[in-house]
């Protein structure tokens, strides 16, 4: 049986901030006192709704707020065209907030559906999301870690919150989480109970994403852990990374392990892939390397005092920044840098830590509040453009996510639409 055999910490030299650790740990905690259940299929368990009904719930005058047709002048923040108080329950990770089929999902419970054009609610799933698991997007599909806590996981159609989908790993098994998915297969981690109801080691599978049967597990080494999880899936490659000092690669027909090897700092255990390649930060290195062998094709090395931060490919460039705010536009098969800039840093703005890009724009969405909120940056040399901040001092991450018409920027519960 294929283990892992090198541990990795997700951490960098920096202090973690309290709320990253909750976020990382939080996966775990709610299920300590919880062992896998009886898989219980709920009809009534999503409450949907059109967007122009009389049913459910629907946004009140005083939590959200509709601008329309608004714009930023030169160097100015566009104002939201809405704003709405959501349900979220944030801890700063990438995959909390996401867009499909027309709708805007930040993670929390109820998990609520808002309308990309007008924040009007669509539907709303009262189980809500995991603290820790991702909210996962395949095959048009939204996967989710029940809320319920039986061990099941459970596919809905973005587009309406119907389920269309369902598996369960066993009752020998607590709370599977979903981590990855592509054309064929939900790979999810999950412990493994012990008689008394403990769990020492943990398991990844694969479920396939038609039947929902099992189509491979393996039990990882004692000692890993099965929150903290980041992972992307490249053809038969299955890359992920946690709390450990681990970079894993296993196949995804077979469940065998690839290659792994032990990693130095690392930011919390974000990575990227760009076709062959998992390219990771390592304090002041920033290393890719060959998803079929393990081999280190290329490295960057910032600035003496610099550490690499998170790092995002989009449209086939790599954009990352570092500690002294400088960033970079790379080109993720070769290294090659493409640009850098110091304009965070002249504007004293702080780094962002999630992008997306829009057109020939680069949003940012920064940690914490001051002197951050979402930046927008030319794609081409990395000038800031402009810097919205709702001005709350909320401690929460922001997090942004796009539609390719609008860029939603959440922060703590509060989500602005910004026009592009």
């Amino acid at each position: 049986m294929a283990q892992d055999r090198s541990f990795r910490s997700s951490g960098t030299s920096r202090t973690p901030s309290r709320r990253r650790l909750l976020r990382l740990a939080g996966g775990g905690l709610a299920l300590v006192a919880l062992t896998a259940g009886t898989v219980a299929c709920d009809e009534g368990a999503v409450d949907a709704e059109d967007a122009g009904s009389t049913g459910g719930e629907q946004p009140k005058d005083d939590d959200t707020k509709r601008v329309d047709g608004a714009t930023g002048g030169d160097g100015k923040a566009p104002k939201p065209l809405w704003t709405k108080t959501t349900s979220a329950e944030t801890y700063g990770d990438n995959d909390e907030l996401v867009v499909a089929g027309g709708v805007v999902l930040a993670s929390g419970s109820p998990l609520a559906a808002l309308d990309t054009a007008t924040g009007r609610q669509k539907w709303s799933l009262p189980g809500g999301t995991v603290p820790g698991a991702p909210l996962l997007l395949g095959k048009d599909t939204l996967y989710l870690a029940s809320g319920q806590y039986d061990g099941s996981v459970t596919g809905y159609d973005p587009a309406t919150g119907k389920e269309t989908w369902r598996s369960h790993l066993g009752k020998g098994y607590r709370q599977p989480q979903p981590i990855a998915v592509d054309e064929k297969q939900v790979y999810v981690i999950a412990e493994i109970l012990q008689d008394d109801g403990s769990s020492k080691t943990n398991v990844i599978a694969a479920l396939d994403s038609t039947t929902g049967r099992i189509a491979w597990k393996e039990q990882r080494d004692l000692g890993t852990v099965q929150n903290g999880i980041h992972a992307a899936v490249r053809g038969r490659h299955l890359v992920y990374t946690d709390f450990k000092k681990n970079l894993t690669v296993r196949d995804t027909a077979t469940g065998g392990q690839v290659w792994t090897q032990k990693t130095t700092k690392t930011n919390y255990g974000f990575f990227a892939v760009h076709e062959d390649l998992v390219i990771v930060p390592q304090g002041r290195n920033l290393q890719a390397f060959d998803l079929a062998d393990g081999k280190r094709k290329w490295s960057l090395e910032a600035s003496e005092f610099a550490l690499f931060k998170e790092p995002a490919v989009l449209e086939d460039v790599l954009y990352i920044a570092d500690s002294t705010r400088t960033l970079r536009a790379i080109d993720p098969p070769t290294g090659k840098l493409l640009w850098q800039s110091t304009a965070l840093a002249d504007a004293e703005l702080q780094v962002p830590r999630q992008y997306v890009k829009v057109g020939d724009t680069l949003y940012g969405a920064t940690d914490l509040d001051k002197n951050g909120g979402v930046i927008a940056m030319d794609a081409k040399t990395g000038d800031v453009r402009w810097t919205f901040n709702d001005g709350t001092g909320d401690h929460h991450a922001w997090l942004v996510a796009s539609d390719g018409e609008r860029v939603l920027a959440l922060h703590g519960t509060q989500l602005h639409a910004l026009p592009v």
